[in-house]
């Protein structure tokens, strides 16, 4: 079924927002276009396309939950994005991330993470908090590959 949420931060200065709608598909299309995070837990981009840093930030945001979401459902599982709406005055990039991780959360009843954003006045910007995670698009193996000689690419 298609839900839509809507993720909102309000401060101050104006605030964060966007409306990401979203279904699950109960299994990996073969030759389907989208974005493979991790096994068998895919990310379909609606028709038109979105800007990289959006697909990116969506894909994180599916990524926080990946491990959960492929032990349910070894079969596979595809979460189709049908549209991600936002003002341009209350977007970044990262909110893509922040309404993803909302999304997946609900749908699949899984419980609350340390996923969120904060407005600090003090430097006029946002703080965001990925679960533990400093850097979210950090390699693991910048410094080499893990024991074996070769990263686990395996889907």
């Amino acid at each position: 079924m298609t839900r839509t949420v809507a993720y909102r931060l309000r401060n101050p200065a104006g605030g964060l927002a966007a409306d990401l709608t979203a279904v699950r598909r109960p299994a990996v299309e073969p030759h389907s276009p989208g974005v493979r995070i991790h096994r068998n837990v895919c990310l379909g981009l609606p028709l038109g396309g979105l800007y990289w840093k959006d697909v990116a930030w969506l894909s994180f945001g599916v990524a926080l939950s990946a491990r959960a979401l492929a032990e349910r459902f070894p079969e596979g599982i595809t979460i189709q994005v049908i549209a991600l709406e936002a003002s341009l005055s209350s977007y970044r990039s990262e909110v893509a991330a922040l309404a993803m991780n909302q999304w997946v959360r609900g749908e699949f009843e899984l419980p609350m993470n340390d996923v969120g954003a904060a407005f600090d006045a003090t430097s006029g910007d946002y703080e965001f908090r990925w679960d533990g995670q400093e850097q979210p698009f950090a390699d693991p193996f910048r410094s080499g590959p893990p024991e074996g000689g070769k990263a686990d690419r395996s889907l």
